[in-house]
């Protein structure tokens, strides 16, 4: 394996580690819908699960929001090789592929994702959902420094 890919893979593991060791951990010590405070009126550790997209959209859509992830998976995949030589790029697809994956796995084991990070000015999320943000982030930075799409393909 090379250096690149290797760095790439090391970060979607560790995404899909934490993602669902926190998770874990949220569902062995709360009941759903328990919220603890950890700042009150700003931060709380609130257990929900969302049966759809990010900000609650596509309510009940599991099956189409599983085919989007393997989608996504797959074309990540299938780039591999296209992936740039730039760490936020090689940052942003690791954190887009760990993310994809650790919340792919709430799908397909509980039917709706596990979000606990809850801001209360915003709707909860999770580990995956903030490497999802970041990782999408990332490779807009890359597209808009590189004036180049983000497999390198013109």
């Amino acid at each position: 394996m090379d250096k690149k890919s290797l760095f790439v893979s090391s970060i979607a593991i560790v995404v899909v580690l934490l993602d669902q060791l926190t998770k874990f951990i949220v569902k062995s010590f709360m009941a759903l819908g328990d919220s603890v405070a950890v700042l009150p009126t700003v931060f709380h550790i609130t257990f929900i699960q969302n049966k759809g997209a990010g900000f609650g959209i596509l309510q009940g859509q599991r099956w189409l929001l599983v085919w989007v992830a393997v989608m996504v998976i797959g074309v990540i995949l299938f780039l591999w090789d296209k992936i740039p030589n730039k760490k936020y790029s090689q940052w942003g697809v690791g954190l887009i592929l760990g993310g994809t994956i650790g919340n792919l796995i709430d799908r397909i084991a509980y039917g709706a994702v596990i979000d606990f990070i809850d801001f209360r000015i915003w709707p909860a999320f999770n580990v995956a959902d903030s490497a999802l943000s970041i990782g999408a982030l990332l490779l807009i930075i890359y597209l808009i420094r590189s004036d180049r799409n983000i497999f390198g393909i013109k």
